[in-house]
């Protein structure tokens, strides 16, 4: 069901697009295009806060794909364990790398150890930070990585929910982050039962924390999460919102799930989280 609402949304915004155009047989990418200086005239600031060099994308082709779509661009580097940049050297010296382009500089913080990695001066470098709630150690002791099927430990999906739930919240208690990014993120094993495990309950107690740690929700174009009800709850709280790709390649896309669901769930404007601001 919550596809079909998806393609639908999506349906509407490409019809909505067409019926504005004067241009006849316009393509799909121009019409959202078009949605997209839409939204940005409408006071949006269209931005991708979620986007990583990856994949042989440069950011010159970043750029490019920026002046394109007329989204604006946050780009992030992974600090953690098993990952490049582990040490406040490494840190520096990316930040140094890229300072002087013009977009937005994230750090993706990794697994929980991430903030005891870098010091208060090296993570101040950047305009913002984010991370998730895809690695942490259970109650017995397994390190879970929840986008790799042989690293997520799930012997009874309501048990994992829970414990991922009671993560999530200490995650977001703890670490000082500005959004909480791939939110609701479920492994493959318990994905199609996304809507079930995601209860009333379990959706409230993860507003609550964002709420309460002012910390924006990030909604995922690549992975279509959070769900459109989870996103609905939230704006009612008074949750702020991103939008983001984490892109794994050198395809950006042009956050296609975003837009829908700023038309679904009546986001506004002030609805949305902005760096510095």
């Amino acid at each position: 069901m919550k596809h079909i609402l998806i393609n639908l949304s999506l349906a509407f915004l490409l019809l909505v697009g067409a019926c504005n155009s004067p241009v006849k047989n316009i393509s799909p990418e121009e019409i959202i295009i078009q949605r997209i200086d839409s939204l940005n005239k409408a006071g949006f600031e269209i931005t991708d806060y979620h986007a990583h060099l990856k994949g042989g994308l440069t950011m010159e082709q970043l750029l490019d794909h920026s002046a394109k779509t007329g989204i604006k661009y946050g780009v992030a580097v992974n600090g953690g364990v098993g990952f490049p940049v582990q040490n406040d050297t490494a840190l520096s010296a990316y930040y140094q790398s890229v300072k002087h382009y013009p977009v937005f500089h994230g750090l993706q913080g990794e697994g929980r150890e991430w903030h005891s990695l870098f010091s208060p001066d090296s993570i101040a470098l950047f305009d913002y930070k984010f991370t998730d709630a895809m690695t942490f150690t259970d109650a017995a002791g397994n390190r879970n990585r929840l986008w790799i099927k042989e690293e997520a430990w799930v012997s009874d999906p309501q048990e994992f929910m829970e414990y991922l739930v009671l993560q999530i919240e200490t995650i977001l208690s703890n670490e000082d982050v500005d959004i909480y990014v791939n939110p609701t993120f479920l492994p493959d094993t318990i994905q199609s039962q996304y809507d079930v495990l995601w209860t009333q309950e379990r959706m409230e107690r993860v507003v609550t924390a964002l709420k309460e740690n002012q910390i924006a929700m990030e909604i995922n174009s690549r992975l279509k999460l959070p769900s459109a009800a989870f996103i609905k709850m939230a704006k009612e709280a008074g949750v702020k919102f991103t939008m983001g790709t984490n892109n794994t390649n050198a395809e950006l896309g042009y956050l296609e799930y975003g837009l829908a669901m700023i038309q679904e769930c009546g986001l506004r404007p002030e609805d949305f989280w902005k760096c510095g601001k």
